[in-house]
């Protein structure tokens, strides 16, 4: 192919992209969500598939800004497939009435602008790579394109093909790539297009969308919205099916919130009883109240298996804190013995810390402290120390004991300073003794907390 023909076929491709007419974009696109029964749902745009769920717009009317519900059914009830090729299809009669036009006139407006780069160009290897990168525009363009005006494209192509053919021969190329036009479409399964619901079937829609969800506030709120719709529509609906549906889905809404009110009774009650059975480490009668909690779900028609699932999960969350519990009270059990050793050993030094109180408060507040009681807060920090090493705490006591210990040195720590603060007249001293004080009431008031809570017999937390 010589000069001429190559900008021949170049001009033919040019032409083929010549732009049509531009549509407007119209109204926001309906869809549909196919059940496994092979009805469908509307979808005010496109449903997600989020997991095992598919969740979508829901419209309650025929309105041009129609109320939305969001729907989320389980993904068995939902033919996916079928979903999936319909807002497909949706999607390409959408594209090709309101945007198809624009992107190709785009895109003959880009293509064009770069073959018309070759005439100007004279290097045989430059003006093959603008054709190059031309046809790897085109290309690319129908896949992304939902394969919109693709015969032409392939035209084009075929034109383009034979011009780098013979570029490539201008280049001195000695091998050349035969299979620039060869495609492969895979089959297209197409799914019709259904048209656009009345304003009786989109409320019959969403009464079929309350009976395949599993969610019980969400079908209440179907069933609410189909009412609303009813209300709202009745001017344009058939009277006797409008007083009809109204009064059944009315009588249907009542009775999902007598279940509401009946299982959260159930859930109430049932957490009561466990709460105290768990409280009382009673671990056969949480294990007897799971077995009843079946039998009452089943008296109620078996409508919330979610509160249910939800009751049985919090009941044995219970069952086993009440097993743990009685673990521990069977050790306690075992170790009364060491406990009450330790109870009776530790009982002086605990109140002769609790004598101190006064005495800690006052150089604490800096309120005056005798010599007196400076050296009853020493006095009896030394018998407290001297009876607490004399004491082998059990495991479990050994924090607390050591706690204890470290509050008394603490308190006799502030009593000296407060005694040196005193003979210095130095109030940052006595800042520092207040400090210590603190320190030694916070301590002391935790470690007897710990002492006499490890010492009783355990409880729930």
């Amino acid at each position: 192919m010589n000069s001429g023909t190559v900008s021949a076929a170049i001009l033919a491709a040019a032409l083929l992209v010549a732009p049509r007419g531009v549509a407007a974009a119209d109204d926001p696109m309906l869809l549909r969500v196919f059940l496994a029964d092979g009805t469908s749902l509307v979808s005010f745009g496109e449903p997600a598939r989020v997991g095992d769920r598919v969740v979508f717009s829901m419209p309650t009317s025929t309105e041009a800004n129609p109320p939305l519900h969001l729907v989320n059914l389980p993904l068995a009830r939902v033919d996916w497939d079928r979903t999936s090729r319909y807002t497909t299809t949706a999607g390409t009669a959408r594209y090709i009435r309101t945007q198809a036009d624009a992107d190709y006139a785009a895109l003959s407006n880009d293509v064009a602008a770069t073959l018309s780069d070759v005439a100007r160009t004279t290097d045989p290897k430059q003006r093959l790579a603008i054709v190059e990168r031309a046809r790897t525009t085109l290309a690319e363009w129908p896949q992304n394109h939902y394969n919109f005006r693709q015969t032409e494209v392939r035209q084009m192509l075929a034109l383009l093909d034979e011009a780098i053919a013979d570029l490539q021969a201008a280049t001195g190329a000695r091998r050349f790539n035969l299979t620039l036009t060869a495609f492969a479409d895979p089959p297209t399964v197409v799914e019709p297009l259904l048209p656009p619901p009345t304003p009786k079937e989109a409320i019959e829609e969403v009464l079929a969308a309350a009976r395949v969800t599993d969610s019980a506030a969400e079908r209440t709120s179907l069933l609410t919205a189909a009412v609303a719709a009813i209300d709202r529509d009745k001017d344009v609906l058939p009277s006797s099916w409008a007083a009809v549906t109204r009064d059944e889905t009315r009588a249907a809404v009542r009775a999902e919130l007598r279940l509401d009110s009946s299982y959260r009774w159930l859930t109430t009650r049932t957490m009561a009883v466990a709460d105290y059975r768990a409280r009382m480490a009673d671990v056969r009668g949480l294990e007897r109240l799971l077995r009843v909690i079946p039998q009452r779900n089943a008296a109620l028609g078996g409508k919330r298996p979610d509160a249910v699932a939800s009751l049985v999960t919090a009941v044995e969350a219970k069952l086993d804190a009440a097993r743990q519990l009685q673990l521990a009270r069977d050790r306690f059990a075992l170790r009364a013995p060491v406990l009450l050793e330790y109870r009776i050993a530790i009982r002086t030094p605990m109140a002769l810390f609790a004598q101190l109180r006064p005495a800690l408060e006052a150089v604490r507040a800096l309120s005056g402290s005798t010599p007196e009681s400076l050296a009853t807060i020493q006095g009896n920090v030394a018998r407290i120390l001297q009876l607490a090493a004399a004491i082998v705490p059990p495991e479990e006591l050994a924090a607390a004991h050591a706690l204890l210990v470290s509050a008394a040195q603490l308190a006799g720590n502030a009593a000296q300073i407060r005694r040196e603060a005193t003979l210095a007249a130095d109030m940052s001293r006595a800042w520092d003794a207040s400090s210590a004080a603190a320190g030694a009431l916070m301590l002391g008031a935790k470690a007897r907390t710990d002492i006499q809570t490890l010492l009783r017999l355990p409880q729930l937390r």
